[in-house]
């Protein structure tokens, strides 16, 4: 897979939001992508994740569970998401096992060059780079994170997803760096407008990018 000139939104939503305020998110980003992840200290159920799962495939939008390949099977999702975490490798692993080669799964691997590089080759079908929740520093996270995208993006095929996006302004400078999705959440305050304006800026980027090429 080849990096994309134009970076795409991931969406992130809570399981139990409500279908239609998701929709018309997905609309006005044209989002490639839905994660649909566990909120408020509860586990994802099938009940609450499956009425966003079957909206994202009706748009023939991928739709990704967080952290649960057996979850993601059960509903026929498009895959997982699995979160930063120490043992990235075996849980990526134990994810595959599950799902097999016909299903998406993607990782965040926080900071971490080595599990990037190692998960890339064994077949992660894209590398996230977030800022865990225990970090401290956001600033220098942050400063880290676009270093990281610049670099991947650079070298590396396989697509790279920048996670934890604040803002407008924060998503732009991870475009210019090379990001292919950037994730914003659906419950962080962005509305439709916000959205459209964003995918608009977003093309913008990747025409300035595409006459440097």
């Amino acid at each position: 897979m080849r990096h994309e000139v134009q970076s795409k939104l991931y969406v992130v939503a809570v399981a139990g939001t409500d279908p239609r305020q998701v929709a018309a998110l997905l609309d006005a980003a044209g989002a490639a992508t839905l994660l649909i992840a566990a909120g408020g200290g509860v586990a994802l159920s099938a009940a609450a994740a499956r009425p966003l799962v079957e909206l994202a495939q009706a748009k023939d939008i991928a739709a990704l569970i967080e952290g649960d390949a057996q979850l993601a099977r059960t509903l026929r999702a498009d895959g997982v998401h699995l979160p930063w975490s120490k043992d990235a490798a075996a849980r990526y692993g134990e994810a595959r096992e599950v799902l097999g080669t016909r299903y998406i799964v993607g990782i965040d691997v926080g900071r971490s060059r080595h599990d990037a590089m190692t998960l890339a080759e064994e077949g992660a079908d894209y590398i996230g780079f977030g800022i865990p929740s225990h970090v401290e520093d956001r600033s220098a996270a942050a400063a880290r994170r676009l270093e990281l995208v610049s670099w991947w993006s650079e070298i590396f095929e396989v697509p790279c997803v920048a996670f934890d996006v604040d803002d407008v302004e924060d998503a732009m400078a991870l475009a210019g760096a090379g990001a292919d999705f950037l994730a914003m959440r659906a419950d962080a305050g962005m509305t439709p407008a916000d959205a459209k304006e964003l995918a608009r800026s977003l093309a913008e980027v990747a025409q300035q990018r595409e006459a440097l090429a």
